[in-house]
């Protein structure tokens, strides 16, 4: 799908059409710029985690390093799965899916979009999924 330059400083406006094309470039450009983050981020991870000596001479600066190298890649985990959800943000944009709610064929919203971009479910779907979600918890 070829969509739109974004102009500088653009924002989508609900005076638009929703879903519009250029409001599909601007969360395309958005997403993608998001991505390239995340991978930068990865990249930058992994360089520091092999350049990090691996045996520290005490054991609470092993434990340290132990430590940080846990949430180093806990945090890089998170990063990977949150690539993939922005891969299936992209995939929606070229099939002119996105901004609707999986569930409900209704519009997510600007507002929740911008805040959310890989929202799939619309505030009122999210809410009834999460409420569930607790009920069968406590069951």
């Amino acid at each position: 799908m070829d969509l739109p330059t974004v102009p500088p400083g653009y924002e989508p406006s609900d005076q638009e059409d929703y879903m519009c094309d250029l409001h599909l470039a601007y969360f395309q450009q958005a997403l993608q710029s998001w991505k390239q983050s995340l991978m930068d981020q990865t990249g930058e991870t992994l360089k520091s985690l092999a350049n990090e000596p691996m045996q520290a001479a005490e054991s609470t600066d092993r434990a340290s390093f132990e430590t940080n190298k846990a949430f180093e890649l806990r945090t890089r985990d998170r990063a990977r799965k949150l690539i993939g959800k922005i891969d299936k943000a992209l995939i929606r944009i070229e099939r002119a899916e996105y901004g609707y709610c999986e569930e409900t064929g209704e519009p997510i919203g600007l507002a929740r979009l911008q805040a959310r971009p890989i929202a799939t479910l619309s505030i009122e779907a999210q809410e009834a999924h999460e409420k569930s979600e607790k009920m069968n918890r406590a069951d």
